[in-house]
């Protein structure tokens, strides 16, 4: 290729989506203001025009940056203006020019531009060889393509010049801008062949897998055809033999529905493998009833619709504290995940094990949640629950095989997210049919529960987005692996103050509601309720306190209805008219110091309670006998506490021989009630001594806390609880384990008001505390 040296001033005309090769004929339809005047300036000149493309389409007014700078020299042969004000000009590229520089005009783009021409010269065999190659890929080319006429061959094949022989194939090829422009710009020949032959390769690829998937639709739409065919060839067979749709009528309504399912494509290929199944399944047989019930599970599930979640953190706290009073740990849990969850726009749902006794309101708390998250809430209850299959479901070969428990929930809410509450699940039980607590392993499991398996579904289902609730009584009866996987938080009884406050703000107004009533009939005043806290219910939650509300309501609703009252108002004075004796004692656990008694705390699972432990003195010959239906531990406990004070005889100045001269005697009241648990021995131990050196114990004084034989106090659990069930009973002082005394923030600020803590670390800190004298001071005396 030679650059002539003279340049030239050539009108300019910027072509949109389309480049003019040297020795190509082509048909340019011009609308261009500008374009126009720069075809007039032609035809005034010597019909020659610079021929260039823009690099954008959609420019209307390009600069020079815009434009290629490597264009084509073209003769105009012919214009035609056309009805809508468009020309039409026919135009032959004559050579490759480079533009130099745009010269200023108003009217048209104008540009001084350098002509690029080859010298002829001989054609070597190299080259003759690849222009060989390029006209057999070409030809393969153009058997391939629909889209450009055999005939072009025997014309492009007559061409012995290389350079216009890739000029004239380049032509023909649909490339785009970019790769066109790069075949104009490559002037060394040998290159832009082997360049062009590059492309060739490229496109007849392109060309025969586009005729591949050509065959391939082609036989799926046949494939499809015959099956539409046979299908109604069915039909027609059976509307002839009287089964109206039969078999087909059921799969295409089963089609129908799984075209709107939103699923992964393995559960729906699974349906469609299934609704095949269905087809070719006899009507007479029973197996298509079971193939039926299987797909409609898998329809019925919500795979990927969700909820979303109301992320308004005031919002959500306005519900959860309209819904319930106090729990302040629980809700301060779920507003934590809601700002997470606004955070991080995806969260792995948690898992919350509330754990608490009857009537705290575990099983409301997890329905204000849901609420509070603007989220579908299903409950189920594991109570009792000893079959494996009950939360993996059955093996679709067994008759009646239904799904698990909790796909059963997953359908019952009909979104991916729930608030799900497993309600009893320390009330499980396991035996020869399975353990339901290890299945629930996989539930229960953030890690794991993103492919959960049903054995009836087969397909893994995504329990992630889900919000597990648990509830339980006890945390000793869940199992330990259980456990792990749940975040507990502790819900403990209500304090007499938020008693009040429950009763007053919920309780009452819910009753009244149920019974018919309104505040201008009946009236139950402050005293009263407090009257029923104390004296009529003795709890941790407030469920028999709703009970109690309740009947008096009834009560009143008879008094009205009956005509003898038009306004009822219960008050303290007139409460047992409606309720009968009181069934309590409240104040102090005794009117007076008792010698040989001590008052305990223990815990229950309904919350916490205080424990008299007797001990009584006989002659005999040292036999200790333990009363009141004790477990082993509480029974431990007594021999330790007696043998701690056999070891302080001499320093307490008991005789050497007093447990071979009396019988012992301790006894713990409500022998019906069976007892047991680690804190009773430093009250065992104060009772006895108390009995042994006749000095009383406080009425005031409570204790919990265990004992070791050299008189070491250990810590205890429950510590919340036991402090709740001494403020009930009046009690004032309390001693506790010295490790315990970091428990004490736990206890709500109310009961630590009225209630004096004594963190003790050793037995006679004990006897100190709760004896009216020390014992080792009068053995001095």
């Amino acid at each position: 290729m030679a650059i002539k040296e003279e340049t030239r001033q050539l009108p300019l005309l910027p072509l949109r989506g389309i480049l003019v090769y040297p020795s190509m004929v082509i048909h340019l339809d011009v609308g261009r203001e500008r374009s126009i005047q720069a075809l007039d300036q032609a035809m005034i000149d010597d019909n020659l025009i610079m021929l260039s493309t823009q690099k954008e389409v959609d420019i209307e007014e390009p600069k020079e940056e815009e434009i290629y700078s490597l264009g084509t020299i073209a003769k105009v042969r012919q214009m035609l203006k056309l009805p809508n004000g468009t020309i039409r000009v026919l135009v032959e590229g004559l050579h490759r020019a480079r533009i130099v520089e745009y010269e200023d005009s108003d009217s048209h783009y104008s540009v001084r531009v350098e002509e690029l021409s080859h010298e002829e010269e001989d054609v070597e065999l190299d080259l003759e060889a690849l222009m060989r190659t390029v006209l057999d890929h070409f030809e393969e080319y153009l058997r391939l393509s629909k889209k450009v006429s055999p005939e072009t061959y025997s014309a492009v094949s007559d061409i012995d010049e290389p350079g216009r022989l890739a000029d004239v194939i380049a032509a023909h090829l649909p490339l785009k801008i970019p790769e066109k422009q790069k075949l104009l710009e490559t002037l060394d020949i040998e290159k832009r062949l082997e360049l062009l032959l590059d492309t060739l390769n490229d496109e007849r690829e392109v060309l025969e897998l586009e005729k591949k998937i050509s065959q391939r639709v082609k036989k799926q739409m046949e494939k499809t055809q015959k099956e539409y065919y046979l299908r109604e060839q069915m039909k027609a067979i059976q509307r002839e033999l009287g089964d109206k749709e039969g078999r087909t009528g059921e799969a295409e309504e089963l089609r129908k529905q799984l075209a709107e399912l939103e699923a992964p494509d393995a559960v729906k290929e699974k349906v469609e493998k299934e609704i095949v199944r269905l087809e070719k399944t006899p009507t007479s047989s029973a197996e298509g009833g079971v193939i039926r019930s299987y797909v409609e599970w898998l329809l019925s599930l919500p795979w990927s619709e969700e909820t979303k979640d109301d992320l308004d953190l005031k919002k959500a706290e306005q519900i959860l504290d309209e819904d319930h009073y106090g729990l302040e740990k629980a809700k301060e849990r779920v507003l934590e995940y809601l700002a997470v969850q606004s955070m991080v726009k995806q969260q792995k749902g948690p898992i919350l094990c509330l754990v608490g006794p009857p009537g705290v309101g575990k099983t409301s708390l997890a329905r204000s949640i849901a609420r509070s998250l603007n989220r579908e809430f299903v409950r189920i209850s594991l109570g009792g629950v000893r079959d494996e299959a009950e939360i993996r479901g059955h093996r679709r070969t067994y008759v009646g095989a239904m799904p698990g428990r909790i796909i059963q929930g997953m359908k019952t809410a009909g979104k991916a997210n729930p608030v799900f509450l497993l309600d009893e699940i320390d009330k499980m039980a396991m035996d020869f049919r399975g353990d339901p607590a290890s299945a629930l392993l996989e539930v229960l499991d953030p890690e794991q529960n993103k492919t959960f398996s049903d054995h009836y579904i087969e397909t893994p289902f995504d329990l992630s987005k889900v919000m597990f609730i648990t509830t339980a009584n006890v945390v000793h009866n869940i199992p330990r692996p259980l456990l792990d996987r749940m975040e507990v938080l502790s819900i403990s009884g209500y304090t007499e103050l938020e008693k009040e406050k429950i009763a007053k703000e919920y309780l009452l107004p819910k009753q009244l509601a149920e019974h018919g009533l309104t505040k201008e009939k009946f009236q139950l005043q402050a005293e009263a309720i407090l009257k029923v806290i104390r004296r009529y219910t003795r709890e941790a939650g407030v469920r028999n306190l709703e009970r109690t509300i309740g009947k008096l309501c009834r009560k009143g609703v008879k008094l009205l209805v009956s005509g003898e009252k038009k306004r009822v108002v219960v008050t303290a004075k007139n409460l047992s008219q409606f309720l009968g004796p009181e069934k309590y004692r409240y104040g102090r656990a005794e009117e007076s110091d008792q010698t040989g008694m001590a008052t305990g705390l223990a815990w229950t699972e309904v919350g916490g309670d205080t424990l008299s432990i007797e001990v009584s003195l006989l002659p005999g010959k040292g036999k200790l006998t333990l009363t009141g239906k004790l477990g082993d531990v509480m029974k431990e406990s007594a021999q330790a506490a007696f043998s701690y004070i056999r070891s302080r005889s001499d320093r307490l100045k008991l005789e050497k021989d007093f447990h071979e001269k009396q019988d012992i005697h301790i006894h713990v009241p409500e022998g019906a009630i069976p007892k047991d648990g680690p804190s009773a021995g430093i009250t065992m131990a104060t009772a006895l001594l108390s009995a042994l050196t006749d000095i009383p114990v406080s009425k005031d004084v409570a204790m919990t806390g265990e004992i070791t034989l050299r008189g070491r106090v250990l810590p205890i659990g429950g510590l919340k609880e036991k402090s709740l069930s001494a403020h009930r009973a009046g009690i004032r002082r309390v001693i506790i384990p010295k490790e315990n005394e970091k428990d004490l923030v736990d206890i709500p600020e109310s009961v630590r008001n009225d209630l004096t803590f004594f963190p003790v670390s050793h037995m006679d800190e004990v006897l100190e505390i709760a004896l009216v004298e020390d014992p080792y001071e009068q053995s001095k005396s």
